[in-house]
């Protein structure tokens, strides 16, 4: 099989990091390498792949910490979203492709969780990378009105332009489950269950209620 994908559990709260990679070119890509960098550089070293590009969701610490050392342990070109805090050598805008072998992967700019939040995916594999702005039955936090209704038009822009079938990959395993589906989610998140961006903003505010009555951590 050409197409390598490995999902990583990097430490941190519940945080993943993911290795994507062309077997027969021998060459990948890493995102949120996260708390254990080494420990997705090893997985390539297994595979047989030179690390390209370390691409980064959003510029939350939680994901971008691993960068140094997993740029020091590859040379590979560190990326992120417009306006992302930290050290990148490449800014990738809204459409940009990163290519990996005989494959792609696709940007989404999606701010409203942090305003450099990216979402990925892989060209001709339906597997997405949405951070921490979608998770499995859950969305991502907001700090203000403003952020909640960008991180709403952001999920509604990704459900019009994902195919239902598409594989949903979470920056953390906070859901029942370590991935999902685009109509896994669109029939059962509460968030994306919500009629409207005004009640998807009550729907945040009232969370916590919403966690400790169905038994969610």
């Amino acid at each position: 099989m050409r197409f390598i994908f490995e999902q990583v559990r990097v430490g941190g709260d519940r945080n993943f990091g993911y290795l994507l990679g062309d077997r027969e070119a021998g060459v990948g890509v890493v995102i949120d390498p996260s708390y254990t960098p080494e420990a997705v550089v090893e997985r390539a070293r297994v595979q047989g792949l030179k690390i390209t590009h370390i691409l980064n969701t959003h510029g939350h610490p939680d994901h971008t910490n691993g960068n140094e050392v997993a740029k020091t342990l590859t040379g590979a070109v560190v990326a992120g979203g417009p306006g992302h805090p930290g050290p990148v050598d490449l800014i990738l805008q809204d459409g940009d492709r990163v290519p990996f072998g005989a494959f792609w992967i696709r940007t989404w700019h999606v701010p409203g969780h942090y305003h450099d939040h990216l979402a990925f995916l892989v060209e001709g594999q339906d597997a997405a990378f949405t951070g921490d702005l979608l998770f499995v039955g859950k969305v991502g936090g907001t700090q203000s009105e403003a952020d909640g209704r960008t991180e709403w038009a952001s999920l509604q822009r990704l459900l019009r332009d994902w195919p239902d079938g598409t594989t949903i990959w979470p920056g953390h395993d906070y859901g029942a489950r370590p991935s999902s589906t685009v109509a896994w989610e669109r029939r059962t998140n509460p968030f994306l269950l919500c009629p409207d961006v005004d009640a998807f903003l009550q729907a945040k505010q009232a969370w916590a209620g919403f966690k400790a009555k169905h038994g969610l951590r």
